[in-house]
């Protein structure tokens, strides 16, 4: 399993065409209709790898299931009160910490950011002014060049999780899968200044991404204790060592990091329910919202504090925010045609998007699997070709005169950020394209939102500046660096609506900055397949409520047209990394199948009895590589009915479990069953929650391989089963909505001295092109 976890690691997208070539061939669902659905398996049950359709992952599943066997029954029966308060105010408290340390993160991140970009566009506006051109091209990219190889050196030689935006993984994890490596301590570490440096150096990318990967990784730090190699053993941590309180927290940690991004708490809340997490309740609703809160409280002390000058060049910019509430919002009935349109235009062009994304993003895969060289290079040369391209692009476009209405101080400008760049310009004149290009994505966002602003921008120039973000948006994403999708999106996205506001300036009373906005919210509806967190983040950011009908209706009709072409780009991302995901929506082939066909598709199920030999035991865990086992007992009389004896489903025993039994030599001479005093002196609930270890640590001798154990007081009696008549598709919605790890399928008739099931799903997998269980 390490070295399935080091090989995922070491390739941001690893490559699983090769290694599905032979199941493709004898994959059941890969076939026509007029072909039997299954064919028996005649592979060994033990093979460790989970087959999702096509898809091959090494990667293991997460149980959010409630393991009640008899020692949680006891220790759930022997809290206190006052400890179960206690784990509700733990519950909260880290809640509160979890946004705490996101907001101070990323207010660090936004401070760091805004002082080394604006240090750099000074010096470079610096040498513009003195027309020492090339001097200042070969610095802009020096710079920009060092800033992209910290990022990149790090990423590749000391956590190559941290490339990428992180928000497929943590998608993943919340959906069940446990994605290795992902939320480790140097992850962390390496994502907070992989993400300085990459933002600082101009890469088309934005810091909202990395920033949910942060507020995930900060969760999952406190909800163990800190990294794996160092974690506290506090006794209070114990109530979240479990699947559960740190899917929990996790969710939490990724609403705080879209909240943190966009200081939209709401908006941060409705992107975990709609993107990332699979299963919501209400109790989870407002811990995540509470977390938001503290998010925002933060974020708003230290703007109080950098309004005072004392952040630097840390001013109005950063911390994104795009008001756009100066300018009144009137309709007329022909303004349906445009905002139709834009919609329209995102969805096609955010589906495109994905698709041009998705191609560039295999080449990458060729590129990263010859070697960690390659990868630098690969961030290094993107890096080159951005600066030049910022760089050099504002002198095709021409100088414009300043507007007499505007103060000398306005335009033009010469600072590092403002609306009207002067750039080559003479006094009076300034470079509409500069003020896009030669500054930060935030402030790039900010001018190109600019309302009452109609005659700013020359359309040829936000012809360009659309060109050229497509271009780097493309080729940027997927490098070995942090970076998020959102930012790059809305700068394309506003670049097109602002263009579409210049041809309907005549026909149309909305302004031309609120044409940017809803292109902007149209593309990523396009490209991201998202609708009520978007909308509501696009409230919060631009703080215009008059806005929400026609971006309520951008945002539908650009959903709608993107799904008729292609999945949203983080399924495709997911698909891409090999990680499985099970959809909300079964396939319609799944009605026509029941579990008992599935079952029968493959190998007999490993069973254990309740008193099981030690040598039985072992061999099980070492020739297969399942997480769970049925546990039966022989022999049972039931309490209602004929006396006849009959085979009893005791429950189901996870290896975890099996390997601490093993460790701790719980052996018996005798097959008996023991009292409940014999298993709370050998074992806690703390032990049993432990995840650590493999049968190959344990060392038997062979005396004791003919020795007994008895696995009733560690086998969850209540395990879900499902009626061997039950459809794939309605089993598949149970497991999913649960958060199943594991489902046992019992047969709607039994013959006596008949087992009392079919099989067991040890971890099935559901996808959109097949099922199967490892």
């Amino acid at each position: 399993m390490e070295e399935n976890s080091k090989q995922y690691a070491e390739t941001a997208i690893p490559q699983v065409e090769a290694e599905t070539v032979d199941l493709e061939e004898r994959d059941p669902e890969s076939n026509s209709l007029t072909r039997p659905l299954l064919k028996r398996n005649r592979t060994l049950s033990s093979s460790p790898l989970a087959i999702v359709g096509t898809k091959v992952s090494h990667i293991e599943s997460l149980d959010y299931e409630i393991n009640e066997n008899d020692l949680f029954k006891h220790d759930w029966r022997s809290r206190s009160r006052a400890q179960v308060l206690q784990y509700v105010f733990l519950k909260w408290t880290l809640a509160c910490l979890v946004g705490l340390l996101t907001g101070i993160i990323a207010t660090l991140i936004n401070l760091a950011v805004e002082n080394i970009a604006g240090y750099k566009l000074l010096a470079v506006v610096a040498y513009i002014e003195q027309e020492r051109y090339i001097t200042g091209l070969i610095y802009f990219t020096a710079v920009n060049f060092l800033l992209t190889s910290v990022a990149a050196v790090l990423c590749v030689f000391f956590a190559p999780t941290a490339a990428g935006p992180g928000i497929p993984e943590i998608k993943a994890y919340l959906n069940g899968v446990d994605t290795p490596d992902m939320f480790g301590a140097t992850t962390l570490i390496v994502k907070i200044i992989g993400s300085i440096g990459a933002v600082s150096a101009g890469l088309d990318l934005g810091k909202e991404g990395p920033l949910v990967h942060i507020g995930s990784c900060i969760a999952s730090l406190l909800g163990q204790g800190g990294p794996d190699n160092h974690r506290i053993k506090w006794r209070w941590l114990r109530y979240f060592n479990n699947d559960r309180d740190r899917r929990d927290l996790i969710t939490c940690g990724a609403s705080s990091g879209v909240c943190a991004a966009f200081r939209a708490p709401v908006g941060g809340v409705l992107f975990a329910l709609e993107e990332v997490a699979t299963w919501w309740r209400s109790a989870l609703l407002w811990r995540t919202f509470f977390s938001t809160a503290v998010v925002v409280v933060v974020l708003r002390a230290f703007i109080e504090i950098c309004n005072n000058g004392q952040c630097g060049l840390f001013g109005r910019g950063g911390l994104i925010m795009f008001d756009v509430s100066n300018v009144s919002v009137r309709y007329r009935a022909m303004d349906i045609i445009p905002v139709v349109l834009i919609g329209i235009i995102g969805g096609l062009l955010g589906s495109l998007y994905n698709h041009v994304l998705h191609k560039v993003l295999r080449l990458y895969n060729l590129i990263n699997q010859k070697g960690k060289i390659h990868k630098l290079l690969l961030s290094l040369f993107v890096s080159i070709f951005t600066s030049v391209c910022l760089y050099g692009l504002p002198f095709l476009a021409s100088c414009t005169p300043c507007d007499n209405s505007l103060p000398d101080s306005a335009c033009p400008t010469n600072g590092r950020s403002g609306n009207y760049k002067q750039f080559n310009c003479p006094k009076g004149y300034y470079n509409d394209l500069a003020t896009l290009l030669l500054t930060t994505n935030d402030d790039a966002v900010r001018n190109i939102f600019s309302t009452n602003t109609a005659g700013e921008y020359n359309p040829v120039s936000l012809l360009i500046f659309f060109a050229i973000y497509c271009i780097l948006g493309l080729i940027t994403f997927g490098i070995a660096v942090p970076s998020g999708l959102f930012l790059p999106i809305i700068l394309m996205g506003s670049a097109y609506g602002r263009l579409l506001g210049l041809a309907m300036k005549s026909y149309t009373n909305i302004d031309q900055g609120l044409y940017a906005v809803l292109g902007a919210a149209s593309l990523m509806a396009g490209s991201m397949r998202m609708t009520v967190s978007l909308c509501v983040i696009f409230l919060e950011l631009t703080n215009n409520l008059l806005l929400l009908p026609i971006t309520m209706m951008v945002l539908l009709i650009a959903k709608t047209v993107g799904d008729s072409f292609n999945p949203s780009i983080y399924e495709i991302i997911l698909e891409l990394k090999g990680l499985p995901f099970l959809d909300a929506n079964p396939e319609p082939w799944m009605r026509n199948l029941t579990v008992a066909e599935l079952a029968d598709a493959k190998p007999p199920v490993v069973t254990l009895h309740g008193v099981e030999k030690v040598s039985r035991v072992v061999e099980v865990l070492k020739n297969t590589t399942h997480n769970g086992f049925p546990v039966v007992d022989d022999g049972v009389v039931p309490p209602v009915g004929l006396p006849i004896e009959a085979t009893e489903l005791h429950g189901l025993i996870l290896r975890t479990h099996l390997v601490q039994v093993l460790k701790k030599k719980w052996f018996l001479s005798e097959k008996r069953r023991t009292e409940e005093w014999e298993v709370r002196e050998k074992f806690t609930s703390v032990d049993l929650a432990e995840r650590e270890g493999t049968i190959e640590e344990v060392v038997v001798t062979r005396d004791e391989m003919d020795m007994y154990i008895d696995l009733h007081p560690l086998t969850n009696t209540t395990p879900y089963t499902v009626v061997e008549s039950m459809s794939v598709a309605k089993a598949m919605v149970l497991f999913r909505a649960v958060g199943l790890r594991h489902m046992l399928i019992v047969p709607k008739y039994e013959a006596a001295g008949a087992c009392p099931f079919l099989g067991a799903s040890d971890s099935w997998n559901f996808d959109k092109a097949g099922l199967a269980g490892s």
